[in-house]
């Protein structure tokens, strides 16, 4: 009866949680009443196999049925879907996930079920599992190569699950092929396991940077000391840079008896045209159009010419000056006619 029990609940755990990976509204509420409608299933499975002794520490894998080593990852499908909780505590949903992974690993190792390479990282892991990861090595390349060979890892073993998986007649018939499936996805589980953990210990270290949350029932504005008693002490404000208005509005004088400002005075007209060039462009643009440029040219060249030709009918010396030099010139023209000093040439 019990055993039909946990097969039963293990089978619509396993249909839930296949549905749930599927569902892209993972904050929805619905969604997460599914989910924890799955986990408590998870759940289950895991009292039943405790009370029928399911997992014996003096058995060896070879003593577990084929049927039965799917119930190996109960701990497992917990962990991954308490990661998926949004709201709430969210460090005690990583400290339960984690928990529920070192459940996982112990119950695998009991079985000796573990990889060589799997096996020091689980001793890695319980050297100090609040800085865990899964390649601890401070040489940059080194850490890379760990990276992408537990990556190929992965890969093959997801490939190997894929194969396995595509004759469901051959596992009902075959328990040799159930059997190699199942084991294999214990193994991937394993591998996906510490990926968790190293997730899980740096998403903890985000978390204990964090500030504290305020006391309940106290006004996240009242907990700063400056904004007690609903007054803003000395003129405090959660903008770094204040308006510009607040700045001009202040009286009262402007330096100290000593010699101190009081009040900003003389970056205050900078910073106003600073603010007022923050949105032009960084050319100058036009003030006219060009037909208004070259008419603009022409008056400047008709009075600079109108002025220049035009004489002073005031200034008397001038013109005298200027009647006795142009009659000077007509004498000099009529005593030197024109060819008359070119005398070298003539034949």
């Amino acid at each position: 009866m019990e055993e039909r029990n946990i097969r039963s609940l293990f089978a619509e755990a396993e249909t839930n949680r296949k549905a749930l990976e599927s569902s892209w509204d993972t904050n929805s509420a619905e969604y997460q009443e599914k989910l924890s409608a799955t986990i408590s299933k998870y759940e289950d499975c895991l009292r039943i196999a405790d009370q029928v002794s399911l997992f014996s520490p003096n058995e060896t894998a070879d003593d577990i049925a084929s049927g039965d080593i799917q119930y190996l990852l109960v701990n497992f499908w917990i962990a991954e879907l308490l990661l998926r909780i949004t709201g709430g505590d969210r460090k005690s949903h990583l400290l339960n996930a984690r928990t529920s992974l070192e459940s996982f690993l112990k119950l695998v190792d009991s079985y000796d079920l573990l990889s060589p390479s799997d096996s020091k990282l689980l001793e890695t892991y319980q050297e100090g599992p609040d800085v865990f990861s899964t390649a601890s090595t401070r040489d940059a390349a080194a850490r890379r190569e760990t990276k992408i060979a537990r990556f190929r890892e992965e890969k093959a073993l997801k490939q190997k699950l894929e194969y396995l998986q595509q004759n469901p007649s051959a596992l009902q018939n075959d328990d040799g092929t159930l059997r190699e499936l199942q084991m294999t996805n214990v193994t991937y589980c394993v591998h996906q396991t510490f990926q968790l953990l190293e997730s899980i210990a740096q998403e903890l270290q985000i978390l204990a940077m964090a500030p504290p949350p305020p006391p309940p029932g106290q006004d996240q504005g009242t907990a700063d000391p400056r904004l007690r008693n609903g007054r803003n002490v000395g003129g405090y404000s959660e903008r770094l840079d204040p308006a510009v208005s607040s700045l001009t509005s202040r009286s009262g004088p402007i330096l100290s008896k000593d010699g101190k400002p009081l009040r900003p005075f003389t970056l205050l007209d900078n910073r106003q045209r600073l603010q007022q060039g923050v949105f032009r462009p960084d050319h100058s643009l036009p003030t006219m159009t060009i037909d208004e440029y070259l008419e603009e040219e022409k008056k400047e060249v008709e009075s600079s010419t109108e002025g220049a030709n035009k004489p002073n009918e005031d200034d008397l010396e001038k013109a005298d000056e200027e009647t006795m030099k142009a009659r000077a010139w007509d004498e000099f023209k009529e005593d030197n006619p024109k060819g008359s000093g070119n005398t070298l040439n003539r034949g």
